[in-house]
């Protein structure tokens, strides 16, 4: 009996790899020599990238490992997670905290800023809650509602207007909530894996992208409640996903060590960007305001730039930043970009050193040549594991280690 279902099984999938083979077929027959990206390159020059960074800012506040920020709609204000078991609010002009807020779970994994109002943030992790803050008080010492419904980790959670919020857990489920009433109004569950990441349509609060470790990511109706479209192409987690500015396409980053380019009109990728010398995972992905320009952070402590005009299969990114060019000193945990695209993008990274009981906990802001910039965090990194084993264990005695927090960069 299990031989007929494996003959079966493996009936289906060589079908499925010869339907997929006569797409291929058909795209390559609407653009036999060349793919539409570069076509359109050709017909309209696109001047080479000319990006330099150098230090801009540095914050300091937290005293743990950074995992998560996420801008205001202001381009102002920012929120980092920390988990030394505080949500800071900063002003990124001034480089002042606003607010330091007590979390009573130290295990955070993401937050999020309403960006209409700009008056709540959110934030949830190990807890399997989404915690939700009042920003419009002096001092905020707990939550104002605490949404409980998910089975597993929250991995991601971004508002949708003032008052409902998305959240993806590593329950294979998304969920949306109405905040108000703190219940769970709608549950998306066709994933096969972890959601690790979901953005919202910057052109309309009715769709929203999933990215999930069963290497798909799903683009979703909210209004239905359904999935509307489901993306191949990566061959291992998807960690990060983001919305192109005007919403007709999406980036994402996965363990595979690539970023796609996904494009809704054609239900395909239209660009892949990798390289053969990075051989890391991505953490997360975010694009520049025009979209010319998507970054991508990595676990082997780069930010490069890719250029979502170049050929297909790009193998260099625009520019990069690392170790060897004053960049980031360990594995980059999240990076963001400011709505108004003037403060263009925030890479949040942070490191911590131990050396003799001297402690550094600081975030650095960094502008691109001009007409960007960059930032980054230094922040110390705890001990203990979370489900995607980014935690190192086994300190003793003198150490010196660092650790990724939140960066920021302006354009």
């Amino acid at each position: 009996m299990s031989s007929e279902v494996d003959e079966k099984i493996k009936a289906a999938k060589a079908q499925c790899e010869s339907l997929k083979m006569q797409i291929d077929n058909i795209r390559m027959s609407l653009h036999p020599t060349e793919d539409a990206m570069t076509a359109a390159r050709k017909d309209k020059p696109v001047d080479n990238l000319d990006i330099s960074p150098k230090m801009r800012r540095r914050l300091a506040g937290h005293f743990g490992k950074v995992y998560a920020m996420h801008w205001a709609g202001d381009s102002t204000h920012l929120v980092s997670a920390s988990q030394d078991g505080k949500l800071i609010v900063w002003n990124g002009v001034t480089s002042n905290k606003v607010q330091a807020i007590p979390l009573r779970s130290s295990w955070v994994m993401t937050c999020a800023f309403e960006d209409r109002e700009n008056e709540m943030v959110a934030c949830g992790g190990l807890d399997n809650l989404c915690s939700i803050y009042n920003l419009n008080q002096p001092q905020v010492l707990r939550a104002s509602r605490e949404l409980s419904g998910h089975d597993g980790y929250l991995s991601c959670c971004r508002f949708v207007g003032p008052g409902r919020i998305l959240t993806s857990s590593g329950d294979s489920t998304c969920r949306f909530w109405d905040v108000e009433r703190g219940e769970s109004l709608l549950a998306f569950s066709d994933h096969g894996g972890d959601v690790m990441s979901v953005a919202v349509s910057p052109v309309g609060e009715n769709t929203f992208v999933s990215g999930s470790c069963d290497s798909t990511a799903k683009v979703w109706d909210i209004r239905s409640g359904k999935c509307t479209h489901t993306f191949h192409g990566h061959q291992s987690d998807i960690n990060s996903v983001a919305f192109f500015p005007d919403g007709r396409a999406f980036g994402t980053g996965s363990d595979d060590a690539s970023c796609n380019l996904f494009d809704l009109r054609c239900y395909g990728a239209v660009n892949s960007f990798a390289s053969p010398r990075i051989l890391c995972g991505i953490t997360s992905v975010g694009f520049s305001k025009s979209g010319r320009v998507l970054f991508a952070g990595y676990d082997d402590y780069a930010c490069n730039g890719w250029d979502t005009t170049a050929p297909v299969k790009t193998e260099a990114p625009a520019f990069e930043f690392n170790i060897n060019n004053n960049g980031h000193e360990n594995r980059v945990s999240c990076l963001g970009v400011a709505p108004n695209g003037q403060a263009a993008l925030h890479w949040v990274m942070g490191h911590f050193s131990q050396n003799l009981g001297v402690r550094k906990e600081e975030l650095d802001i960094w502008p691109l040549g001009g007409k960007a910039g960059s930032g980054s965090m230094n922040l110390p990194l705890q001990k203990g594991r979370d489900p995607k084993a980014f935690y190192l264990r086994g300190f003793s005695g003198s150490w010196h280690k660092r650790a990724v927090g939140v960066v920021v960069l302006f354009i």
